[in-house]
């Protein structure tokens, strides 16, 4: 990190990326040691940070100082990384452009002006920025892959159970993964390479493989699958930039290429939110302002509120869990169908978003805005791995590809994007 702790400070008055700057930053930058020595680190304000407010950038939590560190926050303490602060975020993670914090929008560091993307909205401005050299976010149905595209950084979604969720203030507990951010592949590898793993403290995670040293290898036969986006709108312009770099890139280490359809994906969003709605409110029950935080009722902003009232409404007596348990058997048959696909291909490649980022305070609709995570959610929805990486720009807007690769082969993901990013490929207008 070149900037000191003062230009960072002076600077985020105009980004708001930082809530809260970690007070002994100075002193824990001294006699560390570790993979990540040197390396100053964001964390997203879902996460908890000993000490520090994991206010989830609502006003329901703004007085909640984490009492402990999040499994990932020690494994990077553990190997040297000092912790900057806590980043700002869509209010409890609801949201996709980083507008909906309770404590303002993060601005977008490379395009003044425009969303940063969200839910991860600070920890990707931070890395982009400068304000730090890597971050951790979250990533539900796309929070860390839709900023990482906007802002023009690198963005990683491990498979749902490779990182231990211990510590995270969640929102769906079905979907919610923790991953790291960067300015390269290899950057994000190297936290990856920290914070994976089992933990007895969250049931769902597991032990797998992960070599960092095999990352800068160009995997060899790979076949590649573009998705045909036909059932979705998408900006052409978009799709011609990222498959003009895939394509050059398999031309160039001599990988297979084909296009390839996932059935039925234009159902994604439909079965997202519906999960995701009854998770937060059966989440947020003990948010009733008696052990700790405020009402979520009587604090909390409207985004947030309409997840949580939707998830009320869907689980009333009267309904028997139906909606629920007909999105979790779409979500299964989409998980069986990314099955299928990679007995046949090792990657998916799309974009990230299927649009470029918007103003911040431009008047988009809730159909539109959701929308914005058709291309994330179906990896989420299915437990893969997938990492958003920089592809190019169009206007001097950032534009991200989505590599999306099969569960727990985040090796296998990493070598293939570090090559990808390696691409020189054209600009567009």
């Amino acid at each position: 990190m070149k900037k000191t702790i003062e230009q960072i400070k002076k600077e985020n008055k105009k980004i708001n990326a930082i809530l809260e700057f970690n007070s002994d930053f100075k002193k824990n930058k001294l006699g560390r040691k570790g993979k990540l020595v040197g390396k100053v680190i964001g964390v997203k304000a879902n996460i908890c940070v000993e000490g520090l407010h994991a206010s989830c950038a609502s006003k329901v939590l703004e007085n909640y100082r984490a009492p402990y560190d999040a499994d990932v926050i020690s494994k990077v303490k553990k190997e040297g990384g000092v912790i900057l602060g806590m980043c700002n975020m869509d209010e409890f993670a609801s949201g996709n452009s980083g507008e909906t914090s309770a404590f303002g929008p993060t601005q977008n560091p490379t395009i003044a002006g425009y969303i940063p993307g969200g839910s991860s909205s600070g920890p990707a401005a931070c890395v982009a920025a400068e304000f730090c050299d890597l971050a951790v976010g979250s990533d539900t149905g796309g929070s860390i892959r839709n900023p990482a595209s906007f802002c023009g950084m690198v963005g990683l979604k491990p498979s749902y159970g490779a990182v231990s969720r211990y510590g995270l203030i969640d929102l769906a507990m079905s979907a919610d993964t923790i991953g790291p951010i960067a300015k390269t592949v290899e950057d994000c590898a190297l936290l990856y390479s920290v914070i994976y793993g089992r933990d007895e403290k969250d049931a769902i995670s597991q032990k797998t493989q992960f070599n960092l040293d095999k990352i800068k290898k160009v995997p060899k036969k790979i076949v590649v699958g573009i998705l045909d986006l036909s059932e979705l709108k998408v900006d052409k312009k978009i799709v011609e930039l990222v498959e003009n770099k895939i394509k050059k890139s398999c031309e160039e280490y001599r990988w297979e290429i084909k296009k390839m359809k996932i059935p039925h994906l234009d159902l994604a969003v439909e079965t997202y939110y519906p999960i995701v709605y009854v998770e937060a409110f059966s989440g947020t029950c003990k948010l009733d302002g008696r052990r700790f935080g405020k009402k979520v009722e009587d604090a909390a902003g409207p985004e947030f509120l309409r997840r949580v009232l939707g998830g009320k409404e869907i689980t009333k007596a009267e309904h028997s869990g139906r909606y629920y348990n007909k999105a979790m058997q779409v979500k299964n048959f989409i998980e069986k169908e990314f099955e299928k696909v990679f007995e046949k291909f090792d990657c998916v490649v799309c974009p990230t978003v299927p649009r470029l980022p918007w103003k911040i305070g431009e008047n988009i609709s809730i159909e539109e805005n959701y929308a914005a995570d058709a291309l994330t959610i179906p990896s989420s929805l299915a437990g893969n791995c997938a990492i958003s990486i920089p592809s190019g720009e169009i206007n001097k807007i950032p534009v991200g590809m989505q590599i999306i690769c099969d569960k727990f082969q985040e090796e296998k993901l990493l070598q293939i994007a570090n090559a990808v990013e390696k691409t020189k490929c054209k600009n567009l207008k």
